[in-house]
C-alpha cells in the first residue's frame, strides 16, 4: 500500500547553487537540503523522515492539481498549482554567488498569482543536523530566524507567523497578479536584503549562457531525446563542485534500491569512476572549461597520491580521503527504507578498474583538447601501468562494489588491459619511453584470461567473474573499450544473452543476476540500460538501439530528472535522486547514436 506521506523519487527536482542542492517537491514542499555543502548535514530531510525530517513548504491550503517544469535551458524551477479558488506559481531557484553581486547563499522563492484569489499557506520545520537538533525558532519583522548552536538561517516572507514546536506556520490570502518574495538564507550574513527580480534574471542567464546550445534539427543529439540530453547537462553540473573540480555521484543519500530494503547509500561524493566518463560527457555537449576543471582534479589526484597503491576509489568533494560510514537510526527512511546511512564504507574498497579510467581519462581527453601530456602526467601513468602489472591478478570488489567476498571481476581485469593498453598507446604516440615490452605482455596475458575465464561457452556470454555463469552488464562494455570489434560472435552472444537475461519485459537491465552479499532485491539499473543501447549501436543494431533509448527516457520525471534505477513492476524510479550515472547514460548513448545514424548517412 502506498504511504501518502511521501511522494515518489520521480515527483522531486532539483535545484543548487553549485555548492549544494535541493530537492523540491511537485506539492511545493523542499524536503531535501544540506547546508553549506551538497555534502553537509541537512536542514530539511523529510524525504528520509516524514515526522521527524523537517522541510519548508509552500502551497494552496485548498486540494489542488500540479505540475513542474524547469524554465527552458535553466535549474531554475516552475511549479503551478491549480485549485478551484485560483491558480498560483512558484519559482524556486539558488542564485549563483560568483554571479550575483549580493553574494549571499540562500533559497530563493517567487510566488506569483497567476488567476482568481487562492490561500497559500506556509510551514516553515527546519531541522539541523540531519534532524539531530531541533533549532530555536524566532518570529522577527518580515520573518522567521532559525538558530542553534552552529547554524543559523533566516526565513524572510511577506507574511506574519505563528511558532509552535518548532514550526513556524502562516496563511494568507492572494491577490491576482502579485508576487509574493521568500528567501531562506543561510551562511554568514542573513541581514543584507535581495533585488529579487535581479537575481531571477541574473540566474535565468547564468544557465542559459552555459547550458548546450545549437540548432536543434542540425545536433548530432536531435531527437526525442534532445532535451532530455540538455536537461542532463544541467543536472551534472548542478553536482559539480567548481573550486575542487569534483563531481558528487548524487544528491541525496539513502533514497532505497528497493522500498523497505537495506541497500540505501551515501552518493554524495566523488568517484574516480563517475568523474572519468562526467569528462566525456560534459565535453560532447560542448562544456570545454567543465571538462577541464575535472580533468584537473584527476591530475591533483595524480600529484597528491603518486604512489597509485595509495589512490582511493572516491573523495569528498573538497578532497576528503575519509568517508567514515555511519547510520542513523533515529530517522526512519523513505517509506520506512531503513537504515539511513552517511558516509560510505565503500571508499576503503580495493576496485581495480580505477586504473584503467584514469589512464584512459589521459589517453582521451589530452588529443580532445589539443593539450600535451605532460612529463609528469606520464610519470604517474607509467607508475599506474607498473603497478597494475603487478596487481591485477589479485581479486577486488569490483565495479558495484559488492560488501560480499572479493572475486575476480571480468571488469575490472578489463580495466587493468585498458591501462595497459592505452599507457602503451600515449608513450608511443608521444614519444615517451617505459617498459613497453613488459607492458605488451602483460597486456596478451590479462586478454588470454579474459577470454579463457570471463568468456563462458555454455553460457554464450560474458560472465561477471572468472568460471562463473552469473551474467553482468559491464559485459556490454567490451566493445566500447575497444578490447573486441563489435562484430565479434562473443560480443554479439553477450549482447543477446543481456537481453535475455537481464533485460525486463519493460525493456530495462538489471546489473547482474546472482547473490551480491546483500539481502532483498534492487531495480533495474538506467546505467545499464544506456549501455545496452550503446552495444546494440556499435553492433549496428540501430533500430533496436533507438527502441531500448526512446523507452529508457519514458521513465525520466516530469522535469526530465533520472534516479539510479526504475522497478519495472511498478514503474517508479529508485534509489538515490538525480544521478549522474543514469544522465551520463543518456547524453552518452544518444550521441553514439546520433553519430551512428550519421556515418549511416554518408
Amino acid at each position: 500500500m502506498k504511504d501518502e506521506s511521501y511522494l515518489d523519487i520521480g515527483d522531486y527536482s532539483i535545484i543548487g547553487n553549485l555548492e549544494t542542492t535541493a530537492l523540491v517537491g511537485s506539492d511545493g514542499s523542499i524536503d531535501w537540503f544540506p547546508v553549506p555543502h551538497v555534502e553537509s548535514p541537512s536542514v530539511f530531510a523529510r524525504i528520509l523522515d516524514a515526522n521527524k525530517g523537517g522541510y519548508f513548504s509552500i502551497a494552496p491550503t485548498a486540494p489542488f492539481d500540479s505540475h513542474q517544469e524547469y524554465l527552458p535551458k535553466t535549474n531554475v524551477l516552475k511549479t503551478t498549482f491549480v485549485t478551484d479558488r485560483g491558480k498560483l506559481s512558484i519559482k524556486d531557484f539558488m542564485p549563483i554567488r560568483p554571479n550575483d553581486p549580493s553574494g549571499k547563499e540562500a533559497i530563493l522563492r517567487k510566488v506569483t498569482v497567476e488567476e482568481g484569489k487562492p490561500e497559500i499557506g506556509v510551514t516553515f520545520s527546519p531541522r539541523f543536523d540531519y534532524a539531530r537538533k531541533n533549532p530555536e525558532l524566532f518570529r522577527e519583522e518580515g520573518g522567521v530566524r532559525a538558530s542553534s548552536e552552529e547554524t543559523d538561517m533566516n526565513l524572510k516572507a511577506p507574511a506574519d507567523f505563528t511558532v509552535e514546536d518548532g514550526v513556524a506556520r502562516s496563511s494568507f490570502e492572494g491577490e491576482e497578479g502579485e508576487n509574493y518574495w521568500f528567501s531562506l538564507q543561510y551562511g554568514v550574513d542573513l541581514e543584507t536584503d535581495f533585488d529579487y527580480p535581479d537575481s531571477l534574471t541574473r540566474t535565468i542567464n547564468y544557465w542559459r549562457e552555459w547550458a548546450h546550445d545549437c540548432e536543434e534539427e542540425k545536433c548530432v543529439f536531435r531527437g526525442p531525446w534532445h532535451e532530455l540530453t540538455v536537461r542532463s547537462g544541467l543536472v551534472l553540473k548542478l553536482l559539480t563542485h567548481p573550486d575542487s573540480g569534483a563531481i558528487a555521484a548524487a544528491p541525496t543519500t539513502s533514497l532505497p534500491e528497493e522500498i523497505g530494503g537495506v541497500r540505501n547509500w551515501d552518493y554524495r561524493f566523488s568517484w574516480i569512476r563517475d568523474a572519468t566518463m562526467t569528462i566525456n560527457s560534459l565535453y560532447n555537449l560542448g562544456h570545454e572549461e567543465e571538462t577541464s576543471s575535472y580533468f584537473s582534479w584527476l591530475r591533483k589526484l595524480s600529484r597528491v597520491y603518486s604512489d597509485p597503491a595509495q589512490l582511493g576509489i572516491m573523495y569528498g568533494m573538497h578532497g576528503e580521503a575519509q568517508l567514515q560510514e555511519e547510520t542513523l537510526d533515529h530517522l526512519s527512511g523513505y517509506r520506512d527504507s531503513s537504515p539511513v546511512r552517511v558516509g560510505n564504507a565503500a571508499s576503503d574498497q580495493k576496485q581495480l578498474d580505477i586504473y584503467g579510467e584514469l589512464v584512459n581519462a589521459f589517453y582521451e581527453t589530452c588529443p580532445k583538447y589539443g593539450e600535451e601530456i605532460k612529463d609528469e602526467d606520464w610519470k604517474f601513468i607509467l607508475r599506474v601501468a607498473d603497478h597494475v602489472v603487478e596487481i591485477w591478478e589479485e581479486k577486488d570488489a569490483g565495479i558495484w562494489e559488492v560488501r560480499g567476498e572479493s572475486k575476480h571481476f571480468v571488469y575490472s581485469k578489463l580495466m587493468c588491459w585498458v591501462a595497459l593498453d592505452r599507457a602503451i598507446r600515449i608513450g608511443h604516440g608521444w614519444g615517451y619511453e617505459g617498459p613497453f615490452g613488459k607492458w605488451e605482455k602483460e597486456r596478451k596475458k590479462i586478454r588470454n584470461a579474459i577470454l579463457e575465464k570471463g568468456y563462458n561457452e555454455e553460457v554464450r556470454s560474458f560472465v561477471q567473474s572468472f568460471d562463473s555463469d552469473v551474467l553482468d552488464a559491464t559485459g556490454l562494455l567490451v566493445p566500447l573499450m575497444d578490447f573486441l570489434p563489435a562484430n565479434d560472435e562473443r560480443v554479439l552472444n553477450t549482447i543477446d544473452a543481456t537481453l535475455e537475461r537481464l533485460t525486463s519485459d519493460d525493456g530495462l537491465v538489471y546489473r547482474y543476476d546472482g547473490e551480491d552479499g546483500l539481502p532483498g532485491d534492487e531495480g533495474a539499473f538506467l546505467l545499464c540500460s544506456f549501455w545496452l543501447v550503446r552495444a546494440l549501436t556499435a553492433a549496428g543494431r540501430l533500430d533496436e538501439a533507438e527502441d531500448y533509448l526512446e523507452n529508457v527516457i519514458s521513465y525520466a520525471g516530469p522535469t526530465g530528472l533520472l534516479a539510479e534505477e526504475v522497478d519495472p513492476s511498478t514503474k517508479k524510479q529508485l534509489g538515490n535522486f538525480p544521478q549522474a550515472f543514469s544522465h551520463i547514460g543518456l547524453i552518452n548513448s544518444s550521441l553514439y547514436l546520433g553519430r551512428a545514424y550519421e556515418k549511416q548517412a554518408e
